[in-house]
């Protein structure tokens, strides 16, 4: 049986992350049994990557004649080193490949490549948080959505950038061989959990974290590393040594969330993740804090 070909699409100023995570999930893959076969092209001889690394083994444009079976995916490029006077030289490529249909990935700021082809045109569509305005303002024809990890809209494929390149290969494989084998990848590469493309750009894990108090930082690794126990408020403000009134205000101003509301987010993200990784209910309930398994369905049924 013939291997998937996957296509790893470079411009000169590619993001090492937005290429390798991708590369990564697929060799992988092949590791535990699901083979692919991974190439490299660019429309330029000698690309070189945004942090000065360059790269061999890499093909031109006119040696890879795309299929409708292939997936090509479009690595991040750093905007200040893409030069459009040689668009002619990639667009009718792109374009070509996506009209076989062959599935068409970016990851990252890749997204403005493909915006440029016009296979974005009438589309939803991702990048990363930083530059999802400016693709908006760029190409107005085309619904940039907000705080997405990754979009599918037909056999058009965005993600945000950085590690959310892993996110959509692991969905790519997961859509081909199921959740539990995405799943055992995203273990073997040692990733926390497979992230949903509704997911936002951050893990709970990492959001409301962009504040500079330390006492609230204290307070959510402690959270963190407790899921399984009560966690009381009166509990948590010793922890730091201020009043629970105080503690109660300082993490709200600080994180937007109170701290219900950020121990139930903590304890959903670990429980979706332990059952994706196959464990019991009964077992995922009580490492995760929840009184019944009844409890962490209703609470399932909510979040939906």
């Amino acid at each position: 049986m013939t291997s998937q070909r996957i296509i790893f699409f470079l411009f000169d100023g590619v993001h090492l992350l937005d290429l390798a995570g991708a590369v990564t999930v697929f060799y992988e893959s092949g590791c535990l049994g699901k083979p692919y076969e991974l190439c490299y092209v660019s429309p330029y001889a000698q690309p070189v990557s945004s942090s000065g690394l360059g790269f061999t083994n890499v093909r031109t444009l006119g040696e890879i004649n795309v299929n409708a079976s292939d997936m090509v995916i479009v690595a991040g490029m750093k905007l200040s080193r893409w030069n459009r006077a040689d668009d002619a030289l990639w667009i009718p490529w792109l374009q070509h490949a996506a009209a076989t249909g062959a599935t068409i990935c970016s990851v990252c700021t890749a997204a403005f490549a493909l915006a440029a082809a016009g296979l974005l045109e009438g589309q939803n569509c991702t990048t990363h948080w930083a530059w999802t305005t400016r693709l908006q303002e760029q190409f107005p024809g085309i619904k940039v959505i907000e705080n997405r990890l990754y979009v599918k809209s037909g056999n058009i494929y965005t993600s945000a950038g950085i590690s959310t390149g892993i996110d959509l290969a692991l969905f790519l494989v997961e859509e081909q061989h199921g959740v539990a084998f995405a799943c055992t990848v995203a273990k073997d590469m040692v990733v926390y959990i497979r992230r949903e493309g509704k997911d936002q750009q951050d893990s709970i894990y990492i959001q409301n974290r962009q504040h500079i108090n330390q006492q609230v930082h204290q307070v959510q690794d402690y959270i963190a590393h407790h899921l399984r126990q009560k966690i009381s408020i009166p509990e948590l403000a010793a922890l730091v040594h201020i009043s629970p009134r105080s503690l109660t205000r300082l993490f709200k101003s600080s994180t937007s969330l109170t701290i219900g509301e950020y121990v139930q987010k903590l304890r959903m993200e670990k429980a979706m993740y332990l059952l994706n990784d196959n464990h019991k209910m009964d077992w995922i309930a009580r490492e995760c804090g929840y009184k019944s398994t009844s409890q962490l369905r209703q609470m399932m049924k909510d979040k939906a």
